[in-house]
């Protein structure tokens, strides 16, 4: 079965996708992109796919040409009369929108599904969707790994005393909850007020931090504007220290400087997404093993759940 199998990657996410071929045993199927002066592109499988288990590895973060070209690698694999075809979305993109919060606003994940489905998807693999019930929003079956299977032995690596996890917002809660249980501490929830997006109006502490050893947990963090005030509000309330980790780094606008000026002693995330060069505060752990072991799972129709932390 294994031969049935192939790995291709969109420009965006080729550093993860050698890394996960790697893993799996395979080489990097070869795929090549033309452009037009205007900016349209057409991606093409230069290698055959008929009768393959097709697997293309995509982050959809902005700009949306990345989306694009994901969809049409799958419509030319689905022409290409390639058996199964499943896109690996380590980081799903519009995944914020995945309700009307107000009037006349759209549903941007359930849009993006629609059109994964329609391209000519059988599968989806992602990760710590920034809402569990975008999972419903599609036809085909949907394996939602987590990252905390790599995180939860890490921060157990790091044998802090006075341990206490942290969510940075109520909707957060359930996952710093999972966290809280596996690693038998306690938690605490940061209430915040938005007057708008990426801008905290105010933030308080529900819960006892003094002398504790916090870790924030979030699926994402984006201008690091709550994280970077959650953890500065911590450490003016007796924290001796504070950590955060968040799966997807976005690490958008003044991100990177928020970062390094703020309280945090580390930000712990994956490479679901490429970061801009090095950074003395975050650490980067590698999920390439969990998505191929995933795969191949998938590919030899074992079940996947024995091996994740939920």
């Amino acid at each position: 079965m294994e031969n049935e199998v192939k790995i291709f990657s969109g420009r965006y996410s080729t550093d993860l996708a050698e890394k996960i071929a790697q893993s799996y045993g395979l080489n990097l199927g070869n795929v090549i992109v033309s452009s037009f002066s205007d900016g349209e592109f057409q991606p093409s499988f230069e290698e055959t796919v008929r009768g393959k288990k097709v697997f293309i590895i995509q982050s959809t973060p902005p700009p949306f040409d990345i989306l694009l070209e994901l969809l049409l690698m799958i419509d030319a694999a689905k022409r290409a009369s390639a058996k199964q075809i499943i896109a690996v979305i380590p980081y799903f993109g519009m995944a914020r929108q995945d309700r009307k919060d107000k009037p006349r606003v759209p549903i941007g994940a359930k849009l993006i599904a629609n059109l994964l489905s329609s391209a000519g998807a059988t599968r989806i693999m992602t990760m710590d969707l920034h809402a569990d019930q975008i999972q419903g929003f599609f036809e085909v079956p949907v394996d939602h790994l987590f990252a905390s299977t790599i995180f939860i032995p890490y921060i157990k690596s790091l044998k802090l005393k006075n341990l206490v996890i942290a969510s940075p917002d109520i909707g957060g809660s359930k996952r710093a909850n999972i966290y809280a249980k596996h690693l038998n501490c306690e938690m605490v929830i940061c209430y915040k007020n938005r007057k708008k997006a990426n801008v905290v109006d105010s933030m308080k502490i529900i819960g006892d931090i003094k002398n504790k050893n916090v870790i924030l947990i979030d699926d994402m963090m984006d201008t690091g504007g709550t994280m970077c005030k959650a953890s500065e509000l911590m450490i003016s309330n007796g924290a001796h220290s504070v950590r955060a980790i968040c799966t997807h780094a976005i690490l958008s606008g003044n991100a990177y400087d928020n970062i390094s000026n703020s309280a945090l002693d580390e930000l712990v995330v994956t490479n679901s997404l490429p970061l801009q060069g090095n950074h003395k505060k975050i650490k980067v752990l590698n999920i390439s093993d969990l998505f191929a072991k995933t795969i191949k799972n998938v590919n030899t129709n074992k079940s996947i759940s024995s091996q994740f932390i939920v």
